[in-house]
């Protein structure tokens, strides 16, 4: 496929080192560079929970428990 694109100058700098150090045409180091880029798997950073004392003055290990002592005994 034929296409006309602009690239930044950074990027072009990027384009012209594969192509020299690789001894190719600038579409086959376009082709490389955007194939790298596709290819690499994005950092992710591990997820961890925020969690905040609400002074919770009840015990919720039992959900039925804390319904029948917020809500009363016939809340279900």
């Amino acid at each position: 496929m034929r296409t006309t694109i602009t690239l930044d100058e950074d990027v072009a700098a990027a384009v012209e080192q594969v192509r020299r150090e690789r001894s190719v045409g600038m579409s086959q180091a376009i082709n490389d560079l955007i194939r790298a880029g596709l290819a690499a798997k994005p950092v992710r950073r591990p997820f961890k929970q925020k969690s905040y004392p609400m002074g919770l003055l009840i015990d919720v290990s039992s959900i039925a428990n804390a319904i029948e002592y917020l809500e009363g005994p016939f809340a279900r």
